[in-house]
């Protein structure tokens, strides 16, 4: 058995991660509640996403369903806040998270939206989804239990010609006192949600996916100023987005 087999099937959900998300599930689409900072995140996040689907596919950037006859799978996908938008461009998507309480909120608003998403509630490796042209996973692997087992998750999902993207604060100096300090203390994200000694550098990042068999593209970081709020930038320090797929 490969190191990436014995991973994928290795537990990578932290119940009590799984509960402190799960309490936050009725007030996920609420854009001032506890997931304001997502909702802040999400424009930035599509806005590299979208460039990174049509440059992989080879897609019109002037389509709106550019992702029209593919497969897309978003791990960790809280009420839905990504799988939604993939769905509007065209895929088929498939959704998991950890949190029942998540999956439940995910599932109502897709059905009153119109939506049809595939939602699942467990461990990924667990699921045996396969062959996806799209996998994301977004501010996610930070709060996982084994980083190497979830990164081989990922892998297994992806099909041999598959994107895949990921976001995840980076361990530095500036995200221990703005992302867990500072954000937490005045309200930005609810208490408790993150552990900085588990953020993950873009080179541990890189190595990890190495294992997997996957190579990493060059990582954005996502960036904080008065005059441009969120926003793509060269400056990795808080936090970073990045693509990989399958060598």
């Amino acid at each position: 058995m490969s190191n990436a087999t014995t991973a994928a099937s290795a537990a990578t959900i932290r119940p009590e991660e799984a509960a402190h998300f799960g309490k936050l599930a009725a007030e996920w689409w609420d854009p001032n509640g506890s997931s304001a900072m997502l909702h802040k995140l999400n424009p930035v996040r599509l806005g590299f996403l979208r460039a990174a689907i049509d440059s992989h596919f080879d897609a019109d950037p002037k389509s709106l369903k550019p992702l029209a006859g593919r497969r897309a799978l978003d791990v960790g996908c809280g009420a839905g806040l990504l799988a939604e938008p993939l769905a509007r461009l065209g895929a088929a998507v498939t959704a998991v998270d950890a949190a029942p309480e998540n999956i439940a909120a995910a599932r109502a608003h897709a059905e009153a939206g119109g939506l049809a998403i595939d939602y699942r509630a467990g461990e990924l490796a667990s699921l045996g989804l396969t062959g996806f042209d799209l996998v994301t996973s977004m501010e996610v692997i930070e709060h996982v239990a084994d980083k190497a087992a979830f990164v081989a998750g990922l892998a297994a999902a992806l099909d041999e010609r598959g994107l895949l993207v990921i976001s995840t604060p980076n361990r530095s100096a500036a995200s221990r006192l703005l992302l867990v300090g500072a954000a937490e203390s005045v309200g930005m994200v609810p208490k408790g949600t993150h552990t900085w000694s588990d953020f993950v550098t873009p080179l541990e990042l890189s190595d990890l996916l190495a294992d997997a068999g996957l190579a990493m593209g060059n990582p954005q970081g996502i960036s904080y100023s008065p005059a441009k709020g969120l926003h793509l930038s060269d400056n990795l320090a808080l936090n970073y987005i990045v693509t990989a797929q399958k060598v």
